[in-house]
């Protein structure tokens, strides 16, 4: 094809005539990046004139933001709760990475289906409604909080189970150390020994203070003040005082038998401590069969302090000296259950003397309740009206 055939096939008018150079690369335009990402949600409040937050408002975090020194770590080990607790959770965590293995289920996170497939074995086994909950609180609580499974038909089938559980099973509490209870168990403590001095100070404080086993067992030196007018216990932490705010608690003084008498007793044995040498730390402590201090320096985590089960033991010991029926059976938190219903059937209220919870449904179902429906059980008036006719007859 000549130059005229292609000049006459394409004309220059309709053709269209491209110009290129080459550049470099860091001259070219800069691609415009895409607008920061509102930071925004249902909860968020703009005040006028407030500019919507975004992503390059957030600020930029390293490492230093999320570590913790090794003491905050130790802390933060040891917050969950009390030794027993954690042993507790420990067993029970185990326990529920076991099923989820066995039935090929992942345990952590796990799913809110397999927490109730969980939840419904335990009841099938028959165990203690509130057993189960415990149980549930110590798995659902080692997982992350954002990945929690829901509770709300674990709930409900323990409700249910719970109803079922009750009429099958009446739970036996601790018996109650009644007055003369307690005065036949200080009777076998031996005064002139260490531990009789000790087991008369921790029957008559524990019950005097309505003390649960554990704020008895917690109780230091420091914290005791002993006057003529009664003993001030300082409890630095209780169970309705998670916080640990601290809350004063204070014994009368009973000086018509001096055996009896708390302010007697913490005074004894506050003499007997520094004889031993013992001049600060816990009140309560761990004896040898000859009187002296045990070593507890690889005892237990807790030191020199006594375990709420060694409480135990010493109240059921004096239970058994005193030859009282059920002996077995009988626990410190006797004190506790003994010393509130003789206030509540003297017609006072147990709640604050034992750091209940103001307005406590424990108290006012076994205490308070308790003692107002056997003070107008109708036998009373039935009684009194055979003491008139009698009293009246020829």
């Amino acid at each position: 094809m000549s130059g005229d055939q292609v000049a006459d096939a394409v004309p220059v008018e309709d053709s269209t005539v491209l110009e290129a150079e080459i550049v470099e690369d860091e001259l070219l335009p800069a691609a415009v990046p895409p607008a920061p990402r509102p930071l925004i949600d249902q909860h968020t409040i703009l005040y006028p004139g407030d500019a919507v937050p975004t992503e390059a408002d957030a600020p930029t975090y390293t490492r230093a933001d999320f570590e913790v020194s090794a003491t905050t770590a130790d802390r933060l080990r040891n917050k969950a709760a009390p030794t027993n607790t954690n042993r507790n959770y420990s067993s029970q965590r185990r326990n529920f990475a076991q099923w989820c293995e066995e039935m090929g289920r992942v345990a952590r996170p796990c799913t809110t289906a397999t927490y109730v497939e969980w939840v419904a074995g335990l009841i099938a086994r028959g165990m203690a409604p509130n057993t189960i909950r415990t149980y549930m609180s110590g798995v659902r609580t080692w997982m992350p909080e954002d990945r929690r499974p829901g509770t709300t038909e674990a709930r409900g089938m323990l409700a249910e189970y719970r109803k079922e559980w009750g009429k099958r099973n009446r739970v036996r509490k601790a018996p109650a150390i009644t007055e003369p209870m307690l005065r036949a168990m200080v009777d076998t403590c031996d005064l002139r020994t260490s531990a009789g001095l000790r087991d008369r100070c921790a029957l008559l404080v524990g019950r005097g203070a309505l003390n649960r086993r554990i704020e008895l067992a917690d109780l230091d030196i420091d914290h005791v003040e002993v006057e003529d007018a009664g003993v001030d216990l300082w409890i630095a932490y209780s169970k309705t005082d998670q916080e640990g705010k601290g809350e004063s608690t204070f014994i009368p003084a009973d000086p018509a038998d001096p055996r009896y008498d708390p302010v007697a007793a913490v005074r004894d044995w506050l003499k007997c401590l520094h004889r031993l040498g013992v001049h600060d730390g816990p009140l309560m402590r761990a004896l040898t069969s000859k009187g002296r201090l045990q070593n507890r320096s690889a005892a237990t985590a807790r030191g020199d302090y006594v375990t709420g089960d060694a409480l135990n033991d010493w109240v059921r010991h004096r239970a058994y000296l005193a030859g009282l029926p059920g002996w077995h059976l009988i626990t410190s938190h006797g004190l506790r259950r003994g010393g509130a219903q003789e206030i509540a059937d003297a017609g006072g209220d147990p709640t604050q003397q034992g750091r209940w919870k103001p307005g406590s449904a424990t108290v006012k179902r076994q205490y308070l309740d308790r003692a107002q429906s056997r003070a107008q059980n109708p036998w009373h008036q039935v009684q009194a009206a055979r003491g008139s006719t009698r009293g009246g007859a020829p």
